[in-house]
């Protein structure tokens, strides 16, 4: 009778992930221009569902719904892949700190934190993904000066890539993360038993 029960689970588990990821890579493809950040920096909430995956079905789940949206992605990537790999990257770290935190003590309090230091990591991640892995990718298709010259348009004092990425990149993918926070909190304790199967009719 357990094995059936644990069985049962890991299926809905795994069905659940895949069907996260699915949705993930769908709020991907919904992205928008935000003020104050240069018009190729957009904004999505595709680190989402992740999130809440991370922590109704575990960190690794998170992961995975990670990687199954930037594998459908894939399929549409105007970066050879290298921009899939940096979201990724950057989801892990937001998504993996969340769910191993709240993992080792269920509560509001712990969620937030885990959360709140998986965006930290993100944010910090994003500077060194971005200047080794994405941006040397943009230069091949865009000059340097012009990429900087995008970000010296809404702020002048910026002399190099490193100041940029530290100045905007940074926090906006701090927001961005905090952003996917707020929204979990509010909706999780309505579909968390819908994700784990424990919902009454």
């Amino acid at each position: 009778m357990t094995n059936r029960k644990e069985k049962k689970i890991n299926v809905r588990t795994i069905t659940m992930t895949g069907l996260f990821g699915a949705l993930s890579a769908v709020l991907m493809m919904f992205s928008f221009n935000v003020p104050l950040m240069p018009s190729f920096i957009k904004m999505d909430f595709s680190e989402l569902p992740a999130l809440i995956a991370a922590f109704s079905m575990g960190p690794l789940s998170g992961v995975m719904v990670c990687l199954v949206k930037n594998l459908i992605n894939l399929m549409f990537s105007t970066t050879g892949g290298v921009g899939e790999i940096s979201n990724f990257i950057l989801g892990c770290a937001f998504v993996m700190p969340a769910g191993l935190v709240y993992k080792k003590n269920k509560n509001k309090k712990s969620a937030f934190v885990g959360a709140l230091l998986g965006a930290v990591i993100m944010a910090v991640f994003s500077i060194f993904s971005n200047y080794f892995v994405v941006y040397p990718v943009y230069t091949m298709v865009m000059p340097m000066e012009a990429i900087l010259g995008m970000y010296q348009a809404i702020y002048s004092g910026i002399d190099n890539l490193l100041e940029a990425l530290i100045i905007f990149n940074m926090p906006f993918t701090f927001i961005k993360g905090m952003c996917s926070v707020l929204i979990t909190f509010v909706i999780y304790k309505h579909i968390s038993p819908i994700i784990k199967g424990t919902n009454k009719y």
